[in-house]
């Protein structure tokens, strides 16, 4: 028995010039919380993007500081846009959305016991390798292994 092929023949470039959604009731969470920290990626990216171009074209009358980041704004918010809806990607989210519901979340209470538990074995942990270095380098000095520390 073949199995069903969900992607059609577009590759991304095609879809890059398409408008429609693909499956657009599915997988919404995931879809949305993809694109708006890719949006804010870009965000970042282009605000930087502006802030070098301001330096550097201080004496240039030309607006160039506003246009390219202006550009790389238009264009990646489109391009994550039409990402998030190419067939293949979408799929993905849309399986990583399925199996989010499948988890069982702790309670609250759960979850301030495994803090308590993880914040205490690390302080724990902490003090046993102090321990365990100072013991060793101690060793170490009482046999002239190691120097000892030079007095300040």
């Amino acid at each position: 028995m073949a199995k069903e092929k969900t992607v059609g023949s577009n590759s991304l470039l095609s879809e890059m010039m398409q408008a429609s959604r693909y499956k657009p009731t599915q997988g919404k969470i995931a879809r949305q919380a993809t694109l708006f920290a890719i949006w804010v990626l870009i965000s970042i990216a282009a605000y930087q993007a502006y802030e070098r171009l301001r330096i550097m074209n201080e004496a240039l009358q030309f607006k160039l500081h506003w246009i390219i980041p202006g550009a790389m704004v238009v264009i990646g918010f489109w391009c994550v846009y039409r990402l998030i809806n190419w067939p293949t990607f979408a799929d993905f989210l849309i399986a990583v959305e399925a199996e989010m519901n499948k988890v069982t979340w702790p309670s609250k209470d759960e979850l301030w016991r495994s803090v308590i538990v993880v914040i205490t074995l690390i302080f724990v942990l902490a003090v046993l390798l102090f321990a365990f270095d100072w013991a060793w380098s101690t060793l170490f000095q009482a046999i002239r292994l190691i120097p000892p520390p030079e007095p300040k």
